[in-house]
C-alpha cells in the first residue's frame, strides 16, 4: 500500500549526556520537505531540558488520531451529498497508567464541531454515523489500543 517515512534527528552539540541534563529539542523531517521542531513534554522534562513551544510526541499522536478522522468524515460526508464550511476539533489526550501499569495514552476524545452549509445538514443521527464510519476507515484508530470517544456538534450555516 503505502510507506510513510519520517527522519527523526537530535544531536548533543557538546552538552553534557551522562547527566540525563541535555537538551530534548530535536526535528521532525517529512518526505515533502516539512520539518517541525520537536520536543519532550515539559509536563515529563522540565524547561529548559525540553522547548514548551515544540510539538512533542504526546500532543502529535493525538493531533495524528484527529486529523486521520477528519479527513475520512470530510469524504464520508462528501460522498453522502453533505456541504461542510468548517470542521474544529479540540482533541484531548489523557497520560496515564495502563492496564499494565505502564505511561500511555489511554484516553483520546475527539470534540469535532462540524458547521454544515445550510439546507445540506444531515440529521444528528446521520452526523453520528459519518463519525463512527470515520473511526472505523481511520488508518491511525486502526493502529492504536488507545480508547477514542467522539463528542461532536453541529451546526449549520446560511448562505
Amino acid at each position: 500500500m503505502g510507506k510513510h517515512i519520517a527522519t527523526v534527528s537530535w544531536s548533543r552539540d557538546g552538552q553534557p549526556f551522562t547527566d540525563n541534563q541535555y537538551k530534548r529539542v530535536h526535528q521532525w523531517e517529512f518526505n515533502n520537505g516539512q520539518t517541525i521542531r520537536a520536543s519532550a513534554s515539559p509536563d515529563i522534562v522540565p524547561a529548559p531540558l525540553s522547548d514548551p513551544s515544540a510539538v512533542d510526541p504526546e500532543e502529535a499522536f493525538v493531533a495524528a488520531l484527529s486529523s486521520c478522522h477528519m479527513l475520512w468524515f470530510l469524504s464520508i460526508a462528501a460522498k453522502a451529498g453533505f456541504v461542510v464550511e468548517q470542521y474544529v476539533d479540540k482533541a484531548t489526550g489523557i497520560l496515564s497508567e495502563d492496564e499494565h501499569d505502564k505511561k500511555a495514552i489511554t484516553q483520546v476524545t475527539l470534540y469535532p464541531h462540524v458547521t454544515y452549509k445550510n439546507g445540506t445538514a444531515p440529521s444528528i443521527e446521520e452526523d453520528q454515523n459519518i463519525h463512527e464510519l470515520a473511526d472505523e476507515k481511520c488508518f491511525i484508530s486502526n493502529s492504536i489500543k488507545t480508547n477514542v470517544e467522539i463528542k461532536s456538534s453541529m451546526s449549520k450555516k446560511s448562505v
